[in-house]
């Protein structure tokens, strides 16, 4: 049967209660004094908010006639008042009853304590200079009389019609009213404070999710005096991480933990956004890299993870923790560990935060945009950006290592491309920040910092479209080797539909002119040129090398027998099958039964035998394509057509797969 629990919510531990307990076996009824209050609480099936101030015998009739298992009392330290009528209303009618307890803020350095508001009237008497009062609305008359209470006080209210009447009924005008919701931050409290020349800062001991310590900080940065309001008598009852042991014992709970991803920006706390700041400062544990860690928030609570699999093992081992946040370098949908982590958090509440990523930045810093630029990230990562930079006008790369940057540079002057313009961005975000611009001769060999980003200019670049100019590629000297023509390979990729991370089989790949284009349509992906003739093999080499394609993996041998250890392709071009169609195709739909297949013939025997797939295989839907292409070749001061051998294009794939 589904428990009921009533929550008096009148704090952040109470609202953050009630938001743990969505997806729980639990329907929730909220109470809190005002609709406004109502509005912080996050809807969700199972929970009734009542947003009216009930009184002792209201509360009584509510809990008869809801008959609920537990009331949480989760109101203010300082609502000494609704606190009894709770207690009360709960004997009377035999409902269990639970205080859930905000823990002290205790001493702070150089602060006034006093037992009450009328205490802090008679404190603030014998003093002069401007008042700062954060104590609430309710109580505001009670300062009313202290002398020129209208022109030294300065009154902090929640932005609601009846505070600002409080104020306005305690005589205060409206340059001396600041309505605004918290949080605050210490900074924000150093400003207010600072604004209003404030020489004393009222408030009561609210504990840290009432923002005691950002205030005390504010006081000691502005040279305020903190006077402090002590708290009534409490009742007996629990914090809140003892409050959710029981109700996990209880009622079988779960509490699933509330995780934020966060991105940091690419250096340090004055890159972060406000609400990453937040999501850090409200942490009851920090998670990500030791670099990170000391840069987000020193002093608190940490474990130093950074493989996905380690920091969901940290959440798991802190039971006791209710919130994390995981710290992640620049922006977290910016070649962040994030889209890893994401799946292997399915039980908990997760948030993700941006950041500022150090494209962002390194472009700032340049003065210039980057809608156009094409990013990649070398970082932790075997890949060649050569190909990218001859395809690119603008390419933006995250390097890793001790000579990154340097190992770059040479990389790209090997390639032809020294006269490209590389600017480096060092440590990005922090005070030693360093940008250099150059060629990438001029840079190849410089020191840079392990931490480093570097944006690609190529004002010569061509981007690639299939079908490369057959011209392009190295040919045999001797003997022929194969090689499928400009025009057959511009159909046959159109038909294959490669996607970016594609895992290709070139079988039968002769000089590799399929496997070049297939390498550079699935940048992301991996491509297996399967041959079996000694000088086809070292054209395929010499061709992977001439276009920087180190996604090509050469397989040397006869299909489909080196084929079976293969990785699971999901895209297949076979140019030469020796005579093994039928087992070739039976593999690939082993491996793969929604692999997409494109295959040529150009004798009438190999047309036979493809058409013969064509029925032999169930569940196949084909698509057949006769080419005929020619090409012009001058004839004195004449063109004439030279007509090609017409080449035969099938493609297979499932039925139910083939779009």
């Amino acid at each position: 049967m589904c428990k009921k629990l009533c929550v008096f919510a009148g704090t952040t531990e109470g609202r953050e209660l009630i938001e743990l307990l969505e997806g729980e076996s639990v329907s929730v009824t909220a109470c809190v004094a005002t609709e406004y209050g109502g509005s912080l609480l996050t809807p969700w099936e199972g929970l009734t908010v009542s947003h009216e101030r009930l009184t002792e015998e209201e509360m009584e009739k509510l809990f008869r006639r809801e008959q609920f298992h537990l009331v949480v009392d989760a109101t203010h330290p300082y609502a000494a008042a609704v606190t009894e009528n709770i207690a009360a209303a709960c004997e009377r009618t035999g409902t269990e009853y639970l205080r859930l307890l905000r823990s002290s803020a205790g001493d702070a350095e150089g602060a006034v304590r006093v037992p009450d508001i009328e205490g802090a009237v008679a404190y603030l008497e014998r003093t002069e200079g401007n008042v700062l009062l954060t104590t609430g609305s309710k109580e505001l008359k009670k300062y009313s009389g202290l002398l020129d209470f209208a022109g030294r006080c300065y009154a902090r209210v929640l932005p609601m019609e009846a505070s600002l009447r409080s104020c306005q009924e305690a005589g205060l005008a409206p340059d001396h009213v600041i309505a605004m919701q918290g949080p605050f931050s210490r900074e924000m409290n150093t400003a207010m404070l600072r604004a209003v020349g404030a020489k004393y800062l009222v408030t009561k001991d609210a504990g840290g999710p009432g923002g005691f310590e950002e205030k005390a900080a504010a006081a000691r940065d502005a040279g305020a005096v903190l006077v402090v309001v002590g708290r009534p008598p409490q009742r007996e009852g629990l914090d809140f991480s003892a409050a959710m042991a029981l109700l996990k014992e209880r009622f079988g709970l779960r509490f699933r933990p509330r995780v934020t991803l966060a991105g940091i920006g690419p250096g340090g706390a004055e890159a972060m956004t406000g609400e990453v700041r937040r999501a850090i400062a409200g942490a009851d544990c920090l998670i990500g890299a030791e670099r990170m860690l000391q840069h987000a928030a020193p002093g608190q609570r940490t474990c130093r993870a950074v493989a996905p699999e380690a920091i969901a093992q940290c959440i798991r081992e802190h039971p006791d923790c209710r919130r994390f946040t995981v710290v992640l370098s620049g922006d977290s949908g910016f070649f962040s560990g994030a889209r890893k982590l994401l799946p292997l958090l399915e039980d908990c509440r997760v948030e993700v935060l941006p950041g500022l990523s150090s494209m962002q930045v390194l472009c700032a810093r340049l003065h210039t945009s980057y809608e156009d630029v094409r990013p990649l990230s070398l970082h932790g990562r075997d890949g060649d950006i050569v190909p990218d930079v001859y395809q690119n006008r603008r390419v933006f790369a995250l390097v890793g290592g001790a000579d990154g940057v340097t190992d770059l540079c040479r990389a790209l002057a090997s390639a032809g491309l020294g006269e490209v313009r590389v600017s480096v961005g060092e440590r990005l975000g922090y005070p030693e920040e360093t940008v250099t611009s150059g060629t990438a001769a001029e840079l190849s060999g410089g020191t840079f910092d392990p931490l480093s980003a570097v944006l690609i200019e190529n004002e010569n670049a061509v981007p690639f479209a299939p079908g490369l100019p057959d011209g392009l590629f190295q040919r045999s000297q001797g003997e022929p080797v194969p090689m499928t023509k400009s025009e057959v390979r511009a159909l046959a990729l159109s038909r294959l539909r490669l996607t970016g991370d594609a895992v290709c089989w070139d079988i039968g790949a002769g000089t590799g002119s399929v496997s070049v284009e297939m390498a550079l349509a699935a940048r992301r992906g991996r491509v297996y040129a399967v041959e079996k003739k000694a000088e086809a093999l070292a054209l395929l080499a010499e061709n992977r090398e001439r276009f920087h394609v180190k996604n090509i993996e050469i397989v040397p041998g006869s299909a489909p027998d080196v084929c079976r250890d293969l990785p699971a392709p999901t895209h297949a071009f076979i140019g030469g099958s020796s005579g093994n169609l039928r087992d070739i195709i039976a593999l690939l739909l082993a491996k793969n039964p929604g692999v997409r297949i494109a295959a040529t013939a150009v004798t009438l025997e190999s047309v036979g035998e493809l058409a013969a797939c064509m029925r032999d295989f169930d569940f196949l839907k084909t698509e057949a394509v006769s080419l005929t292409a020619a090409r012009s070749r001058k004839a004195g001061p004449y063109h004439l057509m030279t007509g090609q051998n017409p080449v035969y294009l099938f493609t297979f794939q499932r039925e139910e797969t083939m779009g």
